[in-house]
């Protein structure tokens, strides 16, 4: 087949059964919807509330407004693709696609890491919280982790796009992502597949060690509180951060901490729209549901008065 390096491309979404189609459609619409209204809302009552101007909401209103942009990136193509049965997208648009993708990607890793920090800083120094994390600091920390995801976002896209692919191919997935994309091309992927793993496994299992490390010393902390309220009420504002990290986690390093030449299954698609689509949709729904602050703030901007009684 002829090699170009600026091919044309057809995603071929979640099945190449038509019958499906509809059924796909209405599942990702439904879940699309969902999703960004969740995380509005959380975005809207984090902000419209002064209570909750704390690091924590700060880096959860960041996670929310990640997330919002992360189902955007993906699922609206998807949506195109499933209701016109053509899924064509040129390669500056996959390009573009993969581009913000792994931004959003990289944000959600690297701000798990640092809730993760900022969960630790409270509970194992409350004396010294709020100088530990000042709001300068918190800026800082979600700037740096910006910077940082757009910068390895960067890279990844300037790899690919010195490769030169097979034209008219369909690509395996419902969005573009490096691992199909290294299938499909002509050139010798052999370096750029070592670095763009080498590079995943270094955010991962950095952010990883470090959510792993702060929550052993918030566990060694809880554990010496003599009362069980105390502990209990410690690890309640632990596990909405505990349920997110296991949810991006289990489907995120599934799919990537493989090397892009093992052959492409139909699980690779099922963690994707895992993590891409149903994980940002939930995120929202698992911290305010366990959150009296968050649902109270709720409460006032949708104008429901709760019940006294």
């Amino acid at each position: 087949m002829n090699c170009s390096q600026a091919p044309d491309f057809i995603l071929l979404g979640l099945s190449g059964e038509p019958e499906k189609w509809q059924l796909f459609f209405s599942i990702f619409l439904g879940l699309f919807f969902l999703g960004l209204l969740g995380n509005l809302l959380l975005l809207i009552a984090i902000g419209a509330d002064v209570h909750l101007h704390t690091p924590m909401y700060f880096f959860l209103s960041q996670l929310s407004l990640v997330d919002l942009c992360f189902i955007t990136t993906t699922a609206p193509k998807t949506l195109e693709s499933l209701w016109t049965g053509g899924g064509s997208i040129s390669f500056s648009g996959c390009l573009t696609q993969l581009y913000f993708f792994a931004v959003f990607v990289d944000m959600d890793n690297l701000l798990l890491a640092v809730m993760a920090f900022d969960r630790y800083a409270a509970i194992c120094h409350p004396l010294l919280y709020p100088l530990l994390m000042t709001p300068c600091r918190c800026e800082v920390l979600a700037s740096g982790s910006w910077g940082v995801a757009h910068c390895v976002s960067l890279f990844y896209t300037l790899l690919l796009s010195q490769l030169y692919f097979h034209t008219n191919q369909g690509i395996p997935h419902f969005f573009c992502d490096s691992k199909p994309l290294l299938l499909l091309s002509c050139s010798d992927t052999h370096l750029s597949e070592v670095l763009m793993m080498a590079l995943t496994g270094v955010l991962g299992v950095s952010a990883v060690f470090c959510i792993v490390s702060s929550y052993g010393f918030i566990f060694y902390a809880v554990a010496r509180v003599p009362s069980v309220e105390g502990k209990r009420k410690a690890l309640a504002t632990c596990s909405s951060h505990l349920c997110v990290v296991f949810l991006f986690y289990s489907t995120a390093f599934a799919t990537y901490l493989k090397t892009p030449s093992t052959s492409h299954s139909s699980g690779d698609v099922v963690a994707a729209v895992m993590y891409t689509l149903v994980t940002p949709t939930l995120n929202p729904f698992i911290y305010s549901l366990r959150n009296k602050d968050v649902k109270s703030s709720l409460r006032r901007i949708l104008k429901i008065e709760k019940d006294q009684k």
